[in-house]
């Protein structure tokens, strides 16, 4: 099932969910609607900030890269995320590159009409606040996972995430379409590849999963998110 903006949850959809009608009408009459490909750069890494959008359909991944090149995953955003907004914050260039794992449509605002927008409508301003300060707080979240968790929990963390944001219930259980391939969620979880494998094998072996191409059906969510939480089986 493919999510839209309106009809999405989760900490990505937090700027589209918490306006009003009027605001997202608004919003919506400032900007355009524009689709991107399935694997196309939205923005690099290092651009100058001229627009920010508002993801309507589809996902898409936020990486940077080391001084060697290496890529490092940062995020996946779906329906509601907001992209692009530190540079209407700081106006310096894209902290990461963002780029579409599935074809995405995203309304997309120039930032003198996203400024515009938000001095029409003051109150949005504290909610593209609230977003920033979220996000912050995840990356601080990741961080202590990196220096605390094994590779099998910090997987499985990575795997509730995605459950939680983009799951569809089915009869076997909670079902997500990966949009990731096995090396970004090595990269996403800071392991190696072979690491991954093992972890996965780990989280099938109780039961708690089971994987297919580009799927992964999460049977016991609730013993998978306490697994990531303590640890322990």
């Amino acid at each position: 099932m493919t999510r839209s903006a309106d009809g999405g949850t989760g900490p990505d959809t937090e700027f589209w969910s918490g306006l009003t009608g009027e605001e997202r009408s608004a919003l919506r009459a400032a900007g355009r609607v524009r689709r991107w490909d399935r694997r196309e750069i939205v923005f690099h890494e290092g651009s100058a900030p001229d627009f920010v959008l508002v993801v309507l359909t589809g996902r898409v991944k936020v990486s940077s890269h080391t001084e060697d090149g290496t890529e490092a995953l940062l995020a996946v955003r779906g329906p509601g995320a907001l992209l692009g907004e530190l540079g209407v914050v700081d106006e310096r260039p894209r902290s990461a590159t963002v780029q579409t794992l599935e074809d995405m449509t995203g309304l997309v605002l120039g930032m003198e009409q996203f400024t515009g927008y938000l001095e029409e409508y003051p109150r949005t301003a504290l909610i593209l606040l609230r977003t920033v300060v979220g996000r912050l707080r995840d990356a601080d979240r990741k961080r202590v996972e990196f220096g605390s968790m094994g590779a099998a929990r910090r997987v499985a963390a990575r795997l509730v995430e995605l459950a939680d944001r983009f799951g569809n219930q089915s009869a076997e259980g909670l079902r997500v379409a990966l949009p990731v391939s096995q090396d970004e969620l090595a990269s996403w979880t800071g392991v190696s590849r072979a690491a991954v494998n093992k972890a996965m094998g780990v989280l099938r072996s109780h039961g708690w999963v089971t994987t297919g191409r580009l799927n992964i059906t999460v049977h016991d969510m609730a013993a998978l998110r306490r697994y990531a939480r303590e640890g322990g089986a």
